[in-house]
C-alpha cells in the first residue's frame, strides 16, 4: 500500500499501513483437571492471536511456527514479517501457540526445561544458514554482517515437545480452534507442518496448507515397507482418513542448499513419497523448491529472509490459483 492509497473501506492511510478491524486473542481446546467444582486446572489448551482487516477475505490464514510466533512477525533484520504481508494483502491472520507451548503453557502434565547449551549453534545448522557456526553459505538470504539479528535469531525460541503424542495432542486442540475460526488454510514452518496434517484429519475446516520444509508427514497404513516413527513420525491412517488430505491443495515449499544437509535431504526425500502417495489416490499435492522458481540463498525459514517478499508473491500466486 503507497501514500495516499485507500482501503477497499475508503479511509486514506499513510505508507504502508493497514487497516484493522478487529484484533484480539483466545484459547481453544484442552481440557480440566482435578475435582470438579473443588481444585481444578485448566490445561493443554492453545492461544490464538487474531488481526481480521477491514474488507478481509473470506478464508483465514492460520499461521502454525516451529521455533516461536515471532517467526511469521519480523524479518531476520527486524523488518516487515509475513504476518503484515498477508494482512496487507487482506487476509485474517492468526497466529497459535499450541498446548504446552509459548502462550499456552499450562500442560496437564509436569515437564522440565533443560537448559542445553550448543542450541545456538544447532540453530544455525538446522536453519541452513550456513556449514559451520558462524560461516554463512554464500549469498545467504540473512543479514550476516548483523550479528544482533543472528542474537535475536537465537533468543526468539520454544521448547517444542517434538514427539507424536504431543503432535497430537496439540492438533486435537487445534481442531477446536478451526471450529471457532472457519474456513482456513494451514500456513506453517518445519514440524508445524506435520501438525497441519494432522489436523486436517480432525476438522474440515482445514481447506489447505502451505508447509514450508515440513519433516512430518502422514501415510495410508496399507504402505509399505512402514517407516520407523520418529519425533515427526510419520504416523500411519487408514486409507478411508488418508482419503481427506487427497480432498484439498497442499504445497510443501523448500529453501536452498538442501543437498548440502542429509539431515533435510532425506526429509525432502520423504516429502516426495508423501506427495506421490497422496497424488496418486487423486489428491494435489504440490512440491515447490524456492531455487526452481529462481529464489537462491533461502534458509529452512524462507519467509523471515531478507527475500519475503519474493517469497511471499510465490505464496499469493499460490492461495490465487486455488480459490483462496
Amino acid at each position: 500500500m503507497t501514500a495516499g492509497c485507500t482501503t477497499a473501506g475508503g479511509a486514506a492511510l499513510p505508507n504502508g499501513a493497514v487497516a484493522i478491524a478487529r484484533q484480539g486473542s483466545f484459547e481453544a481446546g484442552g481440557k480440566v483437571i482435578g475435582e470438579p467444582g473443588k481444585s481444578t486446572l485448566s490445561c493443554d489448551h492453545g492461544h490464538v492471536e487474531f488481526e481480521i482487516p477491514v474488507k478481509a477475505k473470506p478464508t483465514a490464514l492460520f499461521l502454525w511456527h516451529s521455533s516461536s510466533a515471532a517467526v511469521w512477525q519480523r524479518r531476520w533484520d527486524g523488518g516487515e514479517g509475513y504476518q503484515m504481508k498477508l494482512l496487507r494483502a487482506g487476509y485474517p491472520t492468526y497466529v497459535w501457540d499450541g498446548p504446552r507451548v509459548g502462550r499456552a503453557n499450562w500442560g496437564c502434565e509436569d515437564y522440565t526445561y533443560k537448559a542445553q547449551v550448543g542450541r545456538d549453534q544447532g540453530n544455525f545448522g538446522a536453519w541452513r544458514f550456513g556449514p559451520k557456526f558462524g560461516q554463512f553459505y554464500p549469498g545467504e538470504q540473512f543479514p550476516t554482517g548483523d550479528p544482533d539479528a543472528l542474537e535475536q535469531a537465537n533468543r526468539a525460541r520454544y521448547d517444542e515437545f517434538d514427539k507424536v503424542a504431543n503432535a497430537q495432542l496439540e492438533t486435537d486442540a487445534a481442531g477446536k480452534a478451526m471450529d471457532r475460526i472457519g474456513p482456513a488454510v494451514l500456513l506453517t514452518n518445519s514440524a508445524g507442518g506435520f501438525r497441519a496434517l494432522l489436523t486436517r484429519l480432525k476438522s474440515n475446516n482445514v481447506k489447505g496448507i502451505v508447509a514450508y520444509e515440513n519433516p512430518g508427514y502422514v501415510f495410508p497404513d496399507t504402505m509399505e515397507p512402514k517407516i520407523k516413527e520418529g519425533p515427526f513420525g510419520p504416523v500411519y491412517v487408514s486409507e478411508a482418513e488418508f482419503a481427506r488430505l487427497t480432498q484439498i491443495p497442499i504445497q510443501l515449499v523448500w529453501g536452498d542448499h538442501i543437498d548440502d544437509s542429509p539431515g533435510w535431504a532425506n526429509f525432502f526425500a520423504l516429502s516426495q513419497k508423501f506427495a506421490k502417495a497422496v497424488n496418486d489416490r487423486g489428491g494435489h499435492v504440490e512440491i515447490m523448491r524456492l531455487t526452481d522458481a529462481g529464489l537462491h540463498g533461502n534458509s529452512h525459514i524462507p519467509f523471515a529472509d531478507m527475500n519475503n517478499d519474493e517469497v511471499a508473491k510465490l505464496l499469493f500466486a499460490w492461495l490465487e490459483k486455488n480459490g483462496f
